[in-house]
């Protein structure tokens, strides 16, 4: 039984794809974005990260919890039929997402394969960073594929996320072609993404695709700052704050007015 490294099977989440689901997420991932909200996600390892737990007569006392565990694809399974009949009241499902999936494609292809058995919504959260003989096979397999956009030049993408986004706007055009359901986000984050060069980059890329859902704006937030602590990481982003609203209506100004339906937070 083919086996994976996950850190996390999130019950009746509501913001990973349309209805009640559940989300497994894969540990590993090739990006090493500052902006992570799911640091734990990043290494391909299962790894210590420390939390402080009340004691008697006060005070906290440090404990070492570890993150992550190598799995086979019948306990996942067992866990996400748990929630079947949430999925057929609410029109939910599965959501693959991590870290990346698509760094573990051999696990990834076998749990698709489980779900789709037992006639399973099937939802890929992902990157895009993948090699084209690993992503175009699963694009008519998944139901919908919730793809991030961040930075379109291609220098900027390396200095940001360690790797070249060439393969990642590649696989969105497979994605496009292919006729697979997608539904686009876009991290709005101050002095990285908001750039207005990198803004109407990416909406001349979305605008070129002819399969498209609602682009999801997403703003950048902080609520991943004590998990970086724990993990005894640096936080790059520590000066970094989330953006106005007013910043957030003036991007989805700018996509409409390209025709562009725009939704601002996650797609549910």
């Amino acid at each position: 039984m083919q086996k994976g490294t996950i850190f996390d099977i999130k019950r009746f989440a509501i913001h990973d794809g349309p209805g009640i689901r559940t989300t497994v997420f894969f540990k590993g991932c090739p990006l090493k974005c500052p902006w992570c909200h799911n640091p734990e996600g990043q290494n391909p390892e299962p790894e210590t990260i420390i939390r402080a737990v009340p004691v008697e007569g006060g005070g906290d006392a440090p404990t070492h919890d570890v993150i992550g565990k190598v799995v086979d694809v019948n306990a996942v399974v067992e866990e996400i039929q748990k929630d079947i009949l949430f999925f057929d009241e609410s029109g939910g499902g599965v959501t693959f997402s991590g870290g990346e999936p698509l760094a573990q494609p051999a696990f990834l292809e076998l749990l698709l394969d489980a779900c789709k058995e037992k006639g399973l919504h099937t939802c890929l959260d992902t990157s895009g960073y993948a090699p084209a003989k690993v992503f175009a096979p699963l694009v008519e397999r998944f139901d919908l594929f919730l793809y991030d956009l961040k930075l379109m030049d291609d220098a900027e993408h390396q200095k940001c996320t360690g790797v070249p986004n060439r393969s990642i706007l590649d696989n969105l055009r497979t994605l496009d072609e292919l006729d697979g359901r997608v539904i686009i986000r876009f991290l709005v984050i101050p002095g990285i993404t908001d750039a207005q060069d990198n803004i109407d980059a990416t909406i001349d890329f979305v605008a070129s695709l002819k399969n498209l859902g609602d682009v999801s704006i997403l703003p950048y937030h902080k609520m991943a700052s004590e998990k970086y602590k724990r993990l005894g990481r640096n936080n790059e982003m520590e000066g970094v704050h989330p953006p106005s609203d007013e910043l957030m209506k003036s991007v989805r100004k700018h996509f409409e007015a390209r025709g562009i339906r725009v939704v601002i937070g996650a797609y549910q």
